[in-house]
């Protein structure tokens, strides 16, 4: 047997979605090959999904934290396992597992002066805007570019939507939180204005998200009771599954935009502080919208002028015509 590949996947949601055109590729260069990859728990749900991955190998890390001696012990248990690795962080701990597993191929962009602990560096682009998906396939260096793509569990999706009232294609997907930061979050009484509109048009509204967006969630049913909120109430592999099933989805610039993309359904993506350039949901049925300010885009957490205009200033109107373009399209 062809001896694996390793992994070494990145620590945000839209990131890890993206790393699936990496895995696209290399299954297509290496079919014999097995691919693992190494990703905290939370990941779990996203590589079981993804159909060229065998295994997700627990990176037991948290975050900011070196471990060197965590890491040495992790890759001395994997020594003779695998014949190629790659690093898709840029920090140079990252790459200490491939290296102490000694691996012999350790793909990786140089980043943080990483020679020794990569042996096939590939050059950075000089693009600086070059999306995230594109930079990850460009260490495969071959294999065809496909946008990512997550299975569908048809037993769970069908027991979460008669759980929850719901039918497929009967309801929007509203997801309005982002865990990057407040300067990546349209507010809450657009998201309310936004839940009717689609009410008016028939469709029911869920809202997801994680534990953390659940103060975002309860202000947005205080405005609009009809709204179902799922926030912190559902696990990644159940928002797959409940996106998978949506007639539309619409977001901030964060990890479940990737994830809607990846199912299929037709996405809204809102942008504030980060731009639409350099993190595009990947998929034909989508519209993108930001204001395009002077000011924008900052990629600050936390607007640094203090008044959030990019956002604040984005109407629903303009919102829900981009939603209504992506509904009058054929299913």
């Amino acid at each position: 047997m062809a001896k694996g590949i390793l992994v070494i996947g990145p620590r945000w949601v839209g990131d890890m979605v993206m790393a699936q055109c990496l895995l696209s590729a290399l299954k297509e260069l290496y079919p014999a090959s097995p691919i693992d990859v190494m990703a905290p728990a939370w990941a779990a749900p996203l590589i079981s999904r993804m159909p060229e991955a065998r295994a997700r190998i627990d990176a037991p890390f948290k975050a900011g934290e070196f471990g060197l001696a965590d890491r040495f012990k992790v890759g001395r248990s994997l020594s003779g396992r695998y014949g190629r690795a790659y690093v898709l962080p840029g920090s140079w701990k990252s790459a200490l597992v491939p290296f102490f597993a000694g691996i012999p191929t350790r793909v990786g962009f140089l980043r943080e002066l990483r020679y020794g602990l990569l042996n096939a560096i590939v050059p950075l682009p000089r693009e600086r805007k070059r999306r995230t998906a594109e930079m990850f396939h460009l260490l495969a260096d071959g294999g065809a570019f496909r946008p990512p793509h997550l299975a569908i569990d048809a037993a769970n999706q069908a027991t979460l939507l008669a759980a929850h009232g719901l039918e497929a294609g009967g309801y929007a997907a509203l997801m309005p939180g982002a865990e990057f930061g407040p300067a990546k979050r349209w507010p809450e009484d657009k998201y309310a204005g936004l839940a009717r509109h689609f009410a008016d048009r028939g469709l029911k509204t869920i809202l997801l998200g994680s534990a953390k967006d659940r103060e975002v969630g309860a202000a947005i049913t205080a405005l609009v009771p009809e709204a179902i909120d799922l926030t912190g109430q559902t696990r990644l592999e159940d928002a797959i599954d409940l996106l998978g099933a949506a007639r539309i989805a619409v977001a901030n610039d964060s990890g479940l935009m990737h994830v809607a993309a990846a199912v299929g359904v037709p996405v809204v993506g809102v942008y504030g502080s980060t731009s639409y350039e350099n993190t595009p949901p990947l998929t034909d049925r989508r519209e993108l919208i930001s204001l395009h300010l002077a000011c924008s885009p900052c990629h600050k957490r936390e607007c640094p002028l203090g008044h959030l205009n990019c956002l604040k200033t984005l109407d629903v109107a303009m919102v829900s015509g981009a939603a209504d373009r992506l509904l009058a399209l054929p299913s």
